[in-house]
């Protein structure tokens, strides 16, 4: 039996349902962190937002502590919980570190990779195109994320994904910022065009020169704003 391409994420509105409800407490509250709706700095006020989501503290807290260990937010005695903050310094660090691993991801990719592996990619690519084209940004940036997420694991390498996944948790909202703009926007999407081109050609060399320079790309749209 062939394998089934897989799901599109989609964004979520409405009431929070019983079934699965840390796993989607947890995506709100990491949307409205990238989206801005949780400003970084700011603290979360455990009964507003349950109020507002319509969950119990006990949910919200086992939500908020995995957010903690995402990196998004810091739990800071006497105070609470606080959305992260990131120095200018922090984000370059991360970026600079990140490059180098989807440099080598996608070196790896191109080689270890089966072709279904290969197409699972093509598909959340074609879909990303569809939202940028209908100007749906949260939802093209998740489906950006989890293109970049899936190029690395298709490296077939653990400790390489495990650690391109942390990095990338933690400069969620940076990255979406960096896609303010419709130059901007428009930039970000010829370079994943270019992406998944070399990545089906199986050229290893310039899938790694595109995800370096998209990586380098990504800091100078948005240093001026961390």
């Amino acid at each position: 039996m062939s394998e089934m391409l897989p799901e599109i994420p989609t964004s979520n509105t409405g009431p929070i349902q019983r079934t699965a409800l840390h796993d989607t407490l947890v995506g709100r509250l990491r949307d409205m962190i990238i989206e801005g709706n949780l400003a970084p700095g700011s603290k979360l006020h455990e009964s507003q937002l349950g109020e507002q989501l319509g969950v119990s503290r006990t949910p919200l807290r086992e939500a908020i502590k995995y957010l903690a260990s995402e990196g998004l937010v810091e739990l800071v005695p006497s105070r609470g919980a606080i959305v992260k903050r990131f120095s200018s310094k922090d984000v370059h660090d991360m970026i600079v570190v990140l490059r180098s691993l989807e440099e080598l991801g996608g070196q790896l990719a191109c080689t270890m990779a089966t072709d279904l592996e290969i197409a699972k990619v093509r598909h959340l690519h074609d879909e990303m195109l569809r939202c940028y084209e209908s100007g749906d940004r949260l939802r093209y940036y998740k489906l950006n994320q989890e293109i970049h997420t899936q190029i690395c694991q298709i490296a077939h390498n653990t400790a390489l994904s495990d650690m391109q996944t942390l990095l990338q948790s933690r400069l969620k909202r940076i990255r979406f910022i960096g896609h303010e703009g419709a130059e901007k926007w428009a930039a970000a999407v010829a370079e994943h065009e270019e992406m998944i081109t070399a990545l089906e050609a199986r050229d290893g060399k310039v899938l790694a020169d595109v995800l370096g320079r998209h990586l380098l790309n990504a800091w100078e749209r948005v240093k001026e704003s961390v």
